[in-house]
């Protein structure tokens, strides 16, 4: 019989223990949980709290609480909780032997030794101190295991062959970059970069600052002055920053926050990923610098990797794999989950410690990318198939993402999503996995925003929902089998399509495909055309728009027409001189055409306005 031995990532924000179970390293845990959070805490009668309690008790009673311990490893401070002090190994000890406790309920035995991981740049005061917690605790610690040689186990890469890999772990309260070379049992460690006052905590505390000015500007109190308003701004952004890593806003409200003379203060706020990006662009920026050191120190370029890890819950921030991906060229790794990925792999370890073989971590990731078209630039010029996922391939199922587009034109009611499957930029390159229609948008001059939400789950199922954010008005449509691969006769039958449309496109005077007419809602606004769905944020303006495509009769051009010169001429005094003179020149045309009864002329001089229109609205937005 071999040993039990457990892996044990014992986080500043979260901790968790994993071991064999069946063959297959797992992350064990009470019903469907599987994080604990490092929060130890007291109640007022003295009952001890760990994880989620303490945690929600923090909200309430700081004062009792306390959290981020990892930060004060090795440090020899004491930490006061409830009118008690402890040292930080013993506040660890009570986190480890809760995850003890979860793997005795999870195994049938109390688990006696463990692996228990450390970031890289930990120093030897701060590594026994991780050993005498352990201690403390119960535990025999027959390992101290870097955390970026545990996630490179956790992904495999303990397989036999050589592999450099740069690990990026980004945790709650410590940060550190590492480059590993792993071949055979042997792993080493080549440079090692990071900070390890620097983590998620200082986002959340970037997002407090945010909206303790928000509410300071309109009821003038500071909450941060306040201990119980601070702690629950502090986990109201903790929350914002989470639904963030998904979503492209967050709403934070917080009713009651605090009360002066007798009146409650409120706070209610949205934060766009945009704005929360801005805040932590210099500390995302800090970090980079951390990987180019790392780097440097390993004489090492990005090309000498093979490949790039994401460890640390913080790494959803989606900045983080961006900057990542400009810096260095090669695409971040987060197929294994990046709070789990650390524990998974001191679990592999400890399994290979006690006798049993275990390769890698299996996980259940998507093996394509899906997102929608937009009209946006490409080649210099306006392109109506741009594409960029929305679900990125090798992300662990189940999935939701969220990202903004807007309205390509003035007025815009009617918009159409096509969903792609696949990597090009160029929407047609890929495979359309379905489409539909929504009607009844918010008719407005300025670019509406509609948000495309995408949800994948384990058994292949793509829902994509868009929703109109100003009113949330949605539709959706749920497409089975989206992971299944394609067939030879669906893939030539695509590969058929694109040529038709690509020729259709060339042979075409305008931007609607041969045979496709513009819909015309209730407001005589033209509606952009399937192919040419809501444009990206900061993207390229409105398709230019003249009159019907080839089948429309003359009373839906002149309907068509007279939009097109209201449009203009409630530009006019916003155009350049010299396209204001060329819009009156159009004018005329136009007036003249239709008063000759001139088809040709007309269709002739209204696609010319609708060009202008085009560059003028795209200038003015």
């Amino acid at each position: 019989m071999t040993d039990l031995i457990v892996g044990i990532d014992l986080g500043t924000t979260n901790s968790e223990v994993a071991a064999l179970v069946d063959r297959r390293v797992r992350v064990l845990g009470p019903g469907d949980t599987r994080i604990l959070p490092s929060c130890v805490g007291f109640t007022a009668a003295g009952e001890l709290l760990v994880g989620e309690p303490a945690l929600n008790q923090q909200r309430v009673y700081p004062e009792r609480t306390v959290r981020s311990i990892k930060r004060k490893m090795g440090t020899g401070e004491t930490v006061t909780v409830a009118d008690r002090h402890f040292s930080p190994q013993e506040i660890s000890a009570f986190i480890l032997r809760e995850l003890v406790a979860w793997a005795e309920r999870s195994l049938g035995q109390r688990p006696q030794k463990a692996v228990i991981t450390v970031p890289a740049y930990f120093s030897d005061a701060q590594r026994n101190a991780t050993r005498e917690a352990g201690a403390l605790a119960g535990l025999e610690v027959v390992r101290i295991l870097n955390e970026p040689t545990a996630a490179s186990l956790a992904y495999g890469h303990g397989d036999g062959s050589r592999h450099t890999t740069l690990v990026y772990d980004l945790g709650g309260g410590t940060f550190d970059v590492s480059i590993v070379v792993i071949e055979g049992d042997v792993t080493e460690v080549l440079a090692s970069h990071g900070n390890n006052r620097l983590g998620g905590d200082d986002f959340d505390d970037l997002l407090v600052d945010h909206l303790a000015g928000a509410f300071q500007d309109r009821h003038g109190i500071d909450p941060r002055q306040h201990t119980t308003a601070r702690a629950r701004l502090w986990w109201a952004a903790e929350e914002a920053k989470k639904t963030l890593s998904f979503e492209p806003y967050a709403r934070i409200r917080e009713e009651s926050l605090m009360v002066a003379d007798g009146t409650p203060l409120h706070l209610d706020l949205e934060v766009s990923r945009e704005e929360y990006e801005a805040m932590i662009r210099p500390l995302a920026d800090s970090m980079l610098e951390s990987v180019s050191k790392a780097l440097q120190d390993a004489r090492l370029a990005p090309r000498d990797l093979d490949g790039i890890l994401l460890v640390g819950g913080s790494t959803r921030t989606p900045l983080v794999a961006t900057l990542l991906r400009e810096r260095t060229g090669l695409d971040p790794r987060q197929d294994v989950h990046p709070d789990l990925c650390v524990a998974l792999g001191a679990g592999v370890l400890a399994s290979r410690l006690a006798g049993s073989a275990v390769d890698r971590v299996l996980v259940d990731v998507s093996p394509y990318s899906f997102g929608i078209s937009y009209l946006g630039e490409r080649g210099g010029g306006p392109y109506p198939h741009c594409y960029r996922p929305i679900i990125r391939r090798n992300t662990p199922l189940p999935l939701t993402r969220t990202e903004p587009y807007f309205t390509s034109y003035p007025y815009q009611r009617i918009v159409d999503i096509q969903v792609y499957q696949g990597e090009d930029e160029d929407a047609l390159k890929n495979v359309l996995v379905g489409d539909f229609r929504v009607e009844g948008l918010t008719p407005t001059e300025e670019p509406n925003e509609v948000l495309c939400r995408m949800r994948l789950d384990l058994d292949g199922i793509l829902e994509v929902t868009a929703v109109e954010k100003q009113t949330g008005k949605s539709k959706q449509i749920t497409i089975a089998n989206a992971l299944r691969a394609r067939s030879a006769e669906e893939i030539a039958a695509g590969q058929q399509r694109i040529r038709e449309l690509y020729e259709s496109r060339a042979a075409s005077d305008e931007w609607v495909p041969i045979g496709e007419e513009w819909d015309i809602d209730e407001a005589g606004g033209a509606a952009i055309p399937a192919s040419g769905t809501a444009r990206e944020s900061g993207a390229a303006h409105a398709e230019p728009e003249g009159v019907a495509a080839a089948g429309a009769g003359p009373g839906a051009d002149d309907a068509r027409v007279r939009d097109l010169l209201e449009r203009s001429r409630r530009r006019l005094e916003q155009m350049h001189a010299d396209d204001r003179e060329e819009a009156v020149e159009l004018h005329d045309r136009i007036a003249a055409a239709m008063e000759a009864g001139d088809r040709d002329a007309l269709r002739e001089a209204s696609r010319s306005l609708g060009e202008l229109l085009f560059f003028v609205e795209g200038k003015a937005g």
